[in-house]
């Protein structure tokens, strides 16, 4: 018989065979089984939501939160503190505005375009707060664009910021003929007659708090949110976002370890999905404090952090590399931050971040906004947007297909059906259409909404939402991000639909046809413009004249940076524009004998890329 200290020594001889058995062989495994409990608790609390009617959306938690913790900053903007009580009193006046006006009711959608600002969200949380949906506008949004993406969403109200006022003027009696009220976010001077003003107002009206039945949900799949995303068609889309994408959106903080002291640092644009439902989202789901920026700015960042005592920063992958390219000062590391949050961040970036500023934990996601599937970097790993295991698989249905980049679909096989790729090959990412993984869609188009979707692609009837990414998963389960796919691509942090710049090329007198694709360039991530041309018979190409045009129709990130001049665009079999060899060929001079051209801002022009001039964007000295 064994002595009771022969039985304990060998029990804990086991458990250190298993402790070591298990750092060697599941390295990952209680990492894993923490953040796979937290998604699975989380879920379960949502389908409380469905089984029960009640929602507790976003806005009801920030209501909770401002009774629980009234006195704490929410937000901190320019220096000004915001309480959770000055945010929920200012959004009650809102709302008790435009319930005064009585054109307003719930289920109504109202467009918002406003820069970051604490009454962005103030307006925000007082329209829902009224049952109303709020659609984001892009604040590089164009005229033309403006009056589609009414029309998409439905709505005839829409609130303006006092600095964006100007860029409406062209087409404010389009608005009023259309019947859309326009109240701008100042004070009445007696200026334009064609719009409201609504400063005014929401300081003399009350901030009692409107009936909580306007804004009670009794589904998770009701919308509540439009935000536009980069179109295909050239226009932008109306993501629908319903209440079920609010709520993972935002969990994501306290998914990663977010906590109640937590000093969360904004600095994206909040009509993105990141910003507004990931940031702002994220911050009230804690209890914590944001400090709201209304531009990023590279040199302010880590001053910022240190006034402040930030521990949580936002990023896309361009801001961490803005950072890195900034003079280094003295005293860098002398901070509170401990995670980043975001996506797009390169692993040559992420390993200089890490060198220059410490060691910082990342954390990348990755989702689309109107996607149906996110992936979380909840390991920290370098260079990597995720990790799946077996339990993974089995909550959220995805697969890796082969994809023809030449012909720009999917590998069949010869039943018709889509091919899975191998461990550690790049694939075209899927995810399965189900109740449990449900797909919105666009407001206002059902074709644009069939588009995104791949039917049949394993069996007859299944349905997959295209991420329209091409991904790989390594041995270990990582997930790593290696190239879009289709008619977008990514170049300072926004997406670039090729169709829209195509277009615009389109109505430039001297040119005939336009090929829009994208190109890596050393040191930047993801893909500059670039537009093989063919020039019309008689005309001779205008760097001038074709600078003037998409400054004055594209938003800075989706203008061509490079010029091709070609005498013929190839196509494919199904009359589709060639350019994977276009992409592949990038804008080297050496090596394309065709003529080449580079935007060049300060000649206010597009100027011959030469040698030398390649050269120095290589150098990094020429901006792009």
């Amino acid at each position: 018989m064994y002595s009771i200290q022969e039985w304990l020594s060998a029990v804990a001889a086991g458990l250190f065979a298993l402790h070591v058995l298990q750092k060697l062989f599941f390295p990952y495994f209680w990492k894993d089984v923490t953040f796979l409990w937290k998604i699975i608790t989380y879920g379960i609390k949502l389908e409380l939501c469905k089984l029960t009617s009640k929602v507790v959306t976003v806005v009801d938690t920030f209501v909770e939160q401002a009774q629980r913790i009234p006195d704490k900053a929410f937000l901190i903007y320019e220096g000004v503190v915001h309480t959770y009580r000055d945010i929920d009193e200012r959004s009650n006046r809102v709302a008790n505005v435009f319930l005064k006006q009585g054109t307003l009711k719930k289920g109504d959608c109202v467009v918002l375009l406003m820069n970051n600002e604490p009454d962005f969200v103030s307006v925000w949380f007082g329209l829902t707060k009224v049952g109303c949906a709020v659609a984001f506008l892009n604040t590089n949004i164009k005229s033309k664009s403006l009056l589609h993406c009414f029309n998409c969403c439905g709505a005839k109200t829409l609130v303006v910021g006092a600095d964006l006022i100007e860029c409406l003027e062209d087409i404010l009696p389009s608005l009023r003929e259309d019947n859309i009220d326009v109240w701008v976010m100042k004070r009445e001077n007696g200026g334009c007659t064609q719009v409201q003003t609504l400063l005014d107002q929401i300081d003399c009206a009350s901030d009692r708090p409107v009936p909580a039945s306007l804004r009670a949900a009794t589904s998770l799949k009701t919308p509540i949110l439009y935000i536009f995303t980069s179109g295909t068609t050239g226009l932008p889309k109306a993501a629908v976002i319903t209440h079920l994408q609010t709520l993972k959106a935002a969990a994501g903080f306290w998914a990663f370890g977010g906590r109640e002291d937590d000093v969360v640092y904004v600095p994206l644009p909040l009509y993105h999905s990141a910003a507004s439902m990931i940031g702002i989202g994220g911050t009230l789901q804690l209890g914590a404090t944001c400090i709201l920026k209304k531009k990023f700015s590279a040199s302010k960042f880590w001053s910022d952090c240190r006034k402040y005592d930030v521990t949580i920063f936002q990023y896309i992958g361009e801001l961490c590399r803005y950072l890195c390219n900034q003079p280094k000062a003295e005293g860098e590391r002398a901070h509170k931050v401990r995670m980043g949050v975001g996506n797009g961040l390169r692993p040559d970036v992420w390993r200089d971040f890490h060198a220059r500023f410490g060691e910082v934990r990342m954390c990348e996601l990755y989702g689309s906004t109107e996607g149906n599937l996110c992936f979380m970097n909840h390991i920290g790993k370098l260079g990597v947007v995720g990790r799946s295991n077996f339990f993974y698989k089995l909550l959220f249905k995805y697969d890796l297909v082969k994809y023809d980049m030449v012909r720009e679909e999917p590998v069949k096989d010869a039943r018709g059906f889509c091919q899975r790729v191998k461990k550690g090959e790049t694939g075209l990412l899927l995810s399965k259409v189900s109740a449990a993984s449900p797909f919105f869609g666009y407001a206002g188009s059902k074709q644009l909404t069939e588009r995104r979707l791949l039917r049949n692609v394993f069996s007859s009837g299944d349905a997959y939402f295209n991420t329209g990414d091409l991904m790989a998963e390594d041995k270990e389960d990582f997930i790593c991000f290696k190239d879009r796919v289709g008619d977008t691509f990514r170049w300072k942090g926004e997406n670039v639909a090729t169709t829209e710049v195509t277009e615009t090329l389109g109505l430039v007198g001297f040119i005939q046809e336009a090929n829009v694709y994208g190109v890596e360039v050393p040191g930047h991530e993801g893909r500059a413009g670039m537009a093989a041309v063919i020039v019309r018979l008689g005309h001779e190409f205008d760097g001038k004249a074709l600078f003037e045009h998409v400054v004055t129709d594209l938003p800075a990130y989706a203008r061509p940076v490079f010029i091709r001049i070609q005498e013929f665009i190839e196509i494919t079999g199904t009359f589709k524009q060639q350019k994977f060899q276009l992409v592949q060929s990038g804008f080297d001079p050496s090596t394309i004998s065709e003529p080449l051209y580079v935007v060049d801002y300060v000649q206010k022009s597009y100027v011959p890329l030469t040698d030398n001039v390649y050269q120095s964007i290589l150098a990094g000295e020429q901006k792009l």
